[in-house]
This record gives C-alpha cells, structure tokens and sequence, in this order.
C-alpha cells in the first residue's frame, strides 16, 4: 500500500511537529525509519517516507498474524497447546537459545519467537490458506514463492512499516477475517508492559537478506485516551559490527514514543 493510499485510508493529515525523529537513529548508528499513527488525532509521523514504503521480510513480527491465522483454522488449539520439541538443539545467529530448545505451548512460541513452533504451524496452514488470509488482511507483498516453511524469515515475501501499522490499527479495531476468541487471545499474547497509564502490545523480529541484517519492532500503546502505532525497522550491513544493533529496536521507538508522550 502506498504512502498516497495510506494516507487516504486514514486521513489527509501528516505531521511531523517539532520532535526530532532523526537523532535516536544517529545516537545508535544505525539506518531505519520509525512510523508512527496517533488514533486519536489521526495523524501519522514519519522519520523517513521513503523507507515507511519500502518492502522487507517482516521476520517474527509476522507471528501476529500468524497466530491470528492458526487460531482461526484451528491448527492450534489455544495458547496452551503444547508442540513437541523434537530434540534438535537450536541457535539463532551463533547464540544458544535455550528457550526453543524444549516443549513449547503457542504464548510461550510468540513470547521466545521459538521458530520451529511456527514453522510447525505453516505446514499445518499451507501455502492456500495463508494466501487467502494475507490477501483478506491486505498483509505484505503476497509473494510466497519460498520454496521452505519459513518464508517470513527468507525468500522473497514482504512488507513495509506502513502495511504494518495498517494491519495492527484493524487488528485493534478487529475489522479484519478473526473471531473475537482469536483477537482475545493474540492481543493477550502480545502484551508486554503494562502500567497505570498505558499498555503496550508488541513483537520484534530479526532476520538477513542480501548481505543485509533486517531488525523490526512493531505493536501499539493503548492508553486511556489514545493509541499510538508504530513500526520501527533497522537495517546495517552483515558486515557492520554492531553490537547494540538489536536493543536500538526498542531504544530508539521508546525514546521517540517518550517524546510524543505516548509512555513515560
């Protein structure tokens, strides 16, 4: 979806006001955009509208909608369902992860992104229902030519910051092809901060294309009297070391979301 349609989607109304997007992203040396709705005054930020367009693999933020879809075709029973883990000791870029590496129910598979619990529920969705839900959500690029499970992690299906932040404002109005079962158990999981002032439901994801790494942090904060989407992405070069890479995710959204008030 373009910039032009999102915008009409949502309203004319496009206002960077005076807080600086830019600086969180040069304070921790990496490229990225940040892209912001603010519900109440329908009205978007953007530190770069080009980059808001671009397309990428959404890496784990597609759990979102993929647990949505799961629930819905039944091919997991609810957040409880226990999976199996098959023995086979697990990394993600050279670091142990522990967390995947035993039996694994959905809430926690979404909590640890455990990778082979949703590469398990792809071969139990197939490739046709996850056409016919990603096409109904108006989700990504609709390439699912990848010929393996995971094909939110490599090949060629993608996504912009702006279809997320589309998709979560009507996964939050619950407009999209879900049972009010399905949204209460995905918006639970989600969550992962809660105060007296606000709650924020989220996801990260991690992934590399082309020499690229690909680092996401999507969700919403829902306060009293407003919600606020965003979806934040970073890239650098494989080769670029940077250690604070991952964290910057959360660093830069957060001191961004500081500064429009969104959280405190």
């Amino acid at each position: 979806m373009t910039i032009i349609a999102i915008l009409a989607f949502f309203s004319p109304l496009i206002s960077s006001g005076q807080v600086d997007l830019q600086q969180p992203f040069k304070d921790c040396h990496v490229e990225g955009s940040i892209s912001i709705y603010d519900y109440k005054n329908r009205t978007w930020l953007f530190s770069d509208t080009a980059d808001a367009e671009k397309e990428m693999l959404p890496a784990s933020t597609f759990k979102i909608i993929n647990s949505c879809i799961a629930l819905e075709l039944d091919k997991v029973k609810d957040e409880h369902e226990v999976f199996r883990w098959d023995g086979v000791e697990r990394t993600f870029f050279g670091a142990e992860m522990n967390a995947w590496n035993k039996d694994t129910d959905l809430k926690n598979a979404y909590k640890n992104s455990t990778i082979w619990y949703y590469v398990e529920l792809a071969r139990r969705i197939g490739r046709k229902d996850y056409k016919r839900y990603l096409t109904a959500c108006n989700y990504g690029n609709g390439d699912l030519s990848e010929t393996g499970d995971d094909f939110w992690n490599y090949g060629a299906f993608a996504v912009s910051p702006v279809d997320q932040v589309a998709f979560l404002k009507a996964f939050y109005e619950e407009k999209l092809p879900f049972s009010s079962r399905t949204y209460r158990i995905v918006k639970k999981m989600m969550v992962s901060e809660t105060t007296d002032n606000y709650i924020l439901r989220d996801k990260t994801g991690w992934t590399k294309k082309d020499g690229q790494d690909i680092a996401w942090w999507v969700g919403y904060v829902e306060r009293k009297d407003n919600v606020y989407f965003f979806a934040t992405r970073l890239t650098k070069k494989v080769t670029t070391d940077n250690p604070d890479f991952s964290g910057c995710r959360k660093k830069i959204t957060k001191a961004i979301l500081k500064k429009i008030k969104a959280i405190e």
